[in-house]
């Protein structure tokens, strides 16, 4: 950039998301607040209390006390990992941190995507707000600046095996404040150095520890496990919707979700499910022509939702524990006048969590590929034409309606089920035996949000194949009907995808059904902060 392009932007503007802010400092996050900060519908603010403020640049003036004191420090007077045993000299401690940032620069694979980027700084941003890592309020602002204006480190997903935490992508953030590698910034991929520039900002200089606070934590794995409980939460909620529009669709029973059926065996979520398809489904009447019992995707759904919407109880928990944690090593405790040596930085509560989330969700994809299954084949789904075909008679012989559409759907199965295998318990030795014992949270919620973007593709199939059969139970059954909320939703799936008559391409159908169901818009069952939310592609 040219000098007097830089002196015309010498006045920094205001942050982009500066009139709706989530607080940091001095308060827990929620899972809510950083899916609300990952797809842009809130920025962040820095806590204004002054004891807050003062208490965490007490931390970085205490770690500078303690190195004038002669103390050793690990990672900032020593070597990291196995070369702790190496002291470092006092006039290169300075130089420490960049050194770090630097050798760390070797992530692969594909870049997290704008919503994942934003959820894994304000997950480091929160964690070094609870004052015990010894990093300056000006390190805090930055941080705060990525994401207020939307400054996006391009960090590759591959690389951390979740201890000593994410190290290599978070080097990708450490690196942008430093004014080092690209950043996207205004929908184009630019020099860190020039934005900073641009935004009338001097690079941040690491201070003794803040290269190591700022990547020795489980940021990514955190933030990625934050999207990942929104788009399953989203998912439980769906699959009971399908449920009762596939009974429904198959003219089944209503009362196999009769409410005492759930009393007698309490597993809350799996009563909340029961109760979901209740509701769709109040006002429709059993009859004695009916099939005494409906096949076991359909009579059992609410004990195979009922697992996911249990799990995610703990798994909020676990994930909202480790977001409001301190995370990283050593830690500063400033009262007592001590460096804490330890291991915060394992993210085993956050691997094992996306271990278990990602089966209860691949589950799902099972149940709605079977339930797919049964309304498309006119063997089991009680008089509806064969693979729900809308065409005219005369084009019949040649129509095969959602016949490719259930292959597809199995497919996408069969991979969600096979991606199940845990992350969790494929440790590895590695940094010569010092990271001897490693948690792969950071692939646990990688292989998580693979299992949700498949099982949202079974689900978009689902979705499209069951409104597909209401239509058309509607035409071929006498006095049939759809209650309130049902009826809401066909027309609200008809909108985005029109009925299925002759034969047609339905790619452009299921991809965009797909957006609206990782969105939270589909089924109202997200919290505010969350629902109506774009996923960036």
């Amino acid at each position: 950039m040219a000098e007097d392009d830089l002196t015309a932007h010498r006045t920094a503007p205001a942050p982009a998301k500066a009139s709706a802010a989530v607080g940091i400092g001095g308060r827990r996050l929620t899972i809510e607040e950083v899916a609300a900060i990952a797809f842009g519908h809130a920025g962040v603010a820095l806590n204004d209390d002054a004891a807050w403020r003062a208490q965490i640049e007490r931390g970085a003036q205490f770690l500078r006390a303690r190195l004038a004191a002669g103390a050793t420090v690990y990672g900032v007077n020593t070597g990291y990992g196995d070369a702790c045993v190496v002291g470092v000299p006092p006039e290169l401690v300075e130089a420490l941190p960049l050194q770090l940032t630097r050798y760390h620069g070797c992530g692969m694979g594909r870049l997290l995507d704008a919503a994942e980027t934003r959820a894994v700084i304000a997950a480091r941003l929160n964690s070094l707000a609870y004052g015990y890592s010894g990093v300056r309020m000006v390190l805090l602002e930055r941080l705060a600046d990525l994401i207020n204006f939307d400054i996006l480190p391009r960090i590759p997903a591959e690389g951390s095996v979740g201890a000593s935490g994410d190290l290599t992508p978070l080097s990708y953030v450490a690196a942008a404040l430093v004014g080092e590698r690209e950043v996207e910034f205004g929908a184009r991929v630019r020099p860190a150095a020039e934005v900073w520039a641009e935004l009338a900002r001097v690079p941040l200089q690491l201070a003794p520890k803040e290269g190591l606070a700022l990547m020795n934590g489980t940021a990514v794995m955190t933030g990625l496990a934050c999207l990942a409980f929104m788009r399953a939460a989203q998912l439980t909620r769906l699959a009971a919707r399908l449920t009762a529009l596939s009974t429904v669709a198959l003219d089944g029973r209503a009362a196999h979700f009769d409410a005492m059926i759930f009393e007698v065996k309490p597993h809350a979520g799996q009563a909340q499910a029961a109760a979901w398809i209740r509701e769709d489904l109040a006002g429709r009447e059993d009859t004695s022509g009916q099939r005494l019992q409906d096949r076991y995707s359909i009579r059992c759904a609410p004990h195979v939702i009922g697992v996911a919407q249990d799990a995610l109880s703990w798994v909020r928990r676990d994930v909202e524990n480790e977001l409001n944690s301190a995370n990283d090593n050593p830690l500063i405790d400033v009262d007592g006048e001590r460096v804490l040596h330890g291991g915060n930085f394992y993210g085993g509560h956050i691997a094992f969590a996306m271990d278990a989330l990602k089966t209860a969700v691949a589950n799902l994809a099972d149940l709605m590929d079977r339930q797919f299954a049964l309304i498309v084949d006119d063997k089991f789904n009680n008089g509806l034409p064969r693979n729900l075909s809308g065409a005219s008679a005369a084009r019949l012989p040649i129509s095969h309606g959602f016949k490719a559409v259930q292959i597809s759907s199995s497919a996408w199965t069969a991979e969600a089920l096979k991606l199940t295998m845990p992350a969790s318990v494929f440790s590895r030795s590695t940094e010569a035996h010092n990271q001897d014992k490693v948690s792969m949270g950071t692939i646990a919620a990688r292989d998580c949000l693979r299992v949700l973007e498949l099982t949202e593709q079974v689900a978009a199939a689902h979705t499209l194949a069951a409104v597909q059969a209401a239509r058309l139970r509607l035409s071929v059954t006498p006095g049939a009907s759809l209650t309130a909320p049902l009826a809401q939703f066909v027309e609200q799936v008809a909108r985005l995808s029109a009925f299925v008559g002759d034969d047609r391409p339905l790619e452009h159908d299921l991809r965009l059904l797909t957006r609206h169901i990782a969105d939270g818009a589909l089924v109202g069952a997200c919290p505010p902060a969350w629902a109506g939310a774009k996923a960036e592609q």
